[in-house]
């Protein structure tokens, strides 16, 4: 690392760091990053991706995601975590394919639940494992839907193939976007009228819901 960004370190945006175990891991590459940068007198400041891999990384997510504000996110490393607890081998890969055949559920559930709180409680982003099977762009579809609905920010991709259909699923859809934009059209309405509450198709807005319209719609 140190060889290489002394020579590229203006090129560089991010630096993806596997294996994450706990806190101390990413407090090393970050003082190693702040010495190469000032060595170097770098123009920007090189992010983190830990990738959190292991039982151990897990157990340490939250204090991993609060060591560095080099840290952008956290991702999940799905086969070297299933190496790790003992899962079984159900594709080539190893990369998410065959779930079904041995899970009813979401398998990775708790993982990604935990990643995702981990993350989000300072505000990093969480981004899920990739998909083995590039040819497989259902399975993919479904892989990357069920990790936007856990809360996750994005998703690995180990082919350009699967680019553009992880971008649409996790990329606001039309009926998103027009419920976001009806739900502050409302809201904008009951202001000008002075009201303290507002209704949507008779159902209650609160400020949750205003937040959740805006961060569709990317307004602050």
């Amino acid at each position: 690392m140190i060889e290489v960004l002394e020579i590229a370190v203006d090129r560089v945006s991010v630096l993806v760091i596997p294996k994450i175990e706990n806190a101390g891991d990413v407090a090393c590459f970050t003082h190693l990053l702040d010495g190469i940068e000032r060595h170097t007198k770098a123009q920007q400041t090189i992010r983190l991706h830990a990738c959190i891999e292991s039982p151990a990384g897990l157990v340490q997510s939250e204090a991993i995601a609060a060591t560095s504000s080099r840290l952008e996110a956290l991702v999940f490393g799905i086969a070297d975590y299933s190496r790790a607890i003992g899962a079984p081998l159900v594709s080539l890969s190893g990369h998410g394919e065959n779930e079904k055949s041995v899970y009813s559920g979401h398998r990775w559930y708790y993982v990604l639940s935990r990643l995702v709180v981990a993350a989000k409680s300072v505000d990093l982003q969480a981004i899920d494992a990739p998909y083995g099977n590039f040819r497989d762009v259902i399975g993919l579809q479904q892989s990357a839907t069920q990790a936007q609905a856990l809360g996750c920010d994005g998703k690995w991709a180990i082919h350009p193939d699967q680019l553009g259909m992880i971008q649409q699923v996790f990329s606001p859809n039309t009926a998103e976007l027009e419920l976001a934009q009806k739900v502050l059209e409302a809201v904008r309405a009951a202001e000008k009228q002075g009201l303290g509450t507002v209704a949507v198709d008779g159902q209650m807005i609160d400020q949750a819901t205003v937040k959740l319209a805006k961060k569709v719609l990317e307004e602050d």
